[in-house]
């Protein structure tokens, strides 16, 4: 990263930070992994550290790990500090994400893609509303995410989702609902995360396969935030204006001045695919939402 990439992120997060949420009433997490989540899958592939602040995830030839949320939410803002699998990771995914679980489901996805050792992690995110997706993009990270922890950020209100990382915004979706673009705005979600083998796709179209003599694959969760509206069986309550649901509030309905800055460095200098630039795929007919306003 040059200087002066440097040094628009660090203006960029400055002016981002100081206009960000400052009400702490709204948060529900208790930043205890063992009463905020439970364990999906293998728990034998779970290592959750004595005071419950860090939990880690392991990969190996017999199985994979998850854990999700005891509550579903609908509105607010996710925050997860997560490193990711080291050395060569190539055939494994860590995914992180909201999700319905309903059969016409809307999710909010980060997929981390790993990579054969040397090169760079690729970071996906995915969109489905109403029981559709096809709406990936993946980008190369400014940072090798495996050496510490970063933050990797959903805001979700009834105008946008905003992906971020370290603040840094990197995906809006915006919400096009009036125009036909389905949007996910009624069902409550759930957050999850997992590390699973995906090397039928995940690196190379498939062609880099896991290498299980490098195993096994470790990746850590630490200090999240939940600061969202609990699904208590009524939207209304948490598309109301009140002080605890700040994110319904105007500023929070589009992105900044400095926020927009910061998605422009990010999606010229770090996008490598952008599902709506994908003509070929979708036979020149791309979504809707690909002609419509991020902001």
């Amino acid at each position: 990263m040059t200087e002066n990439n440097r040094i628009i992120i660090f203006i960029g997060l400055f002016l981002t930070l100081i206009s960000t949420r400052t009400v702490d009433a709204s948060v529900v997490s208790t930043g205890d992994f063992n009463k905020d989540f439970f364990v999906t899958w293998s728990p034998g592939h779970v290592n959750t550290s004595a005071d419950g602040k860090t939990m880690s995830l392991k990969l190996d030839q017999e199985s994979g790990a998850g854990f999700a949320s005891n509550q579903m939410f609908l509105f607010g803002q996710i925050d997860m500090q997560i490193k990711l699998v080291p050395g060569h990771s190539a055939g494994t995914v860590v995914a992180y994400y909201l999700t319905s679980d309903q059969p016409n489901r809307d999710e909010v996805d980060y997929e981390f893609l790993g990579n054969v050792e040397g090169k760079p992690y690729i970071l996906q995110t995915n969109i489905f509303a109403d029981g559709l997706d096809d709406r990936e993009e993946r980008i190369n990270l400014w940072f090798d995410p495996t050496k510490d922890f970063h933050t990797y950020s959903i805001l979700w209100n009834l105008h946008q989702i905003v992906f971020m990382v370290d603040w840094v915004p990197i995906r809006v979706y915006r919400n096009h609902a009036d125009k036909g673009v389905a949007f996910p705005r009624w069902q409550p979600m759930s957050i999850k995360a997992s590390l699973w083998n995906g090397d039928s796709w995940a690196t190379g179209g498939g062609r880099d396969k896991i290498d299980w003599s490098k195993g096994p694959f470790i990746a850590s969760f630490r200090n999240h935030t939940i600061d969202a509206c609990v699904w208590k069986g009524n939207p209304r309550f948490c598309r109301a204006d009140s002080p605890t649901n700040w994110w319904n509030e105007e500023r929070f309905g589009t992105l900044s001045n400095a926020q927009r800055r910061l998605f422009k460095w990010v999606r010229k200098y770090h996008m490598i695919y952008d599902y709506c630039e994908d003509k070929e795929r979708f036979q020149g007919n791309l979504p809707k939402e690909c002609s419509l306003p991020k902001y």
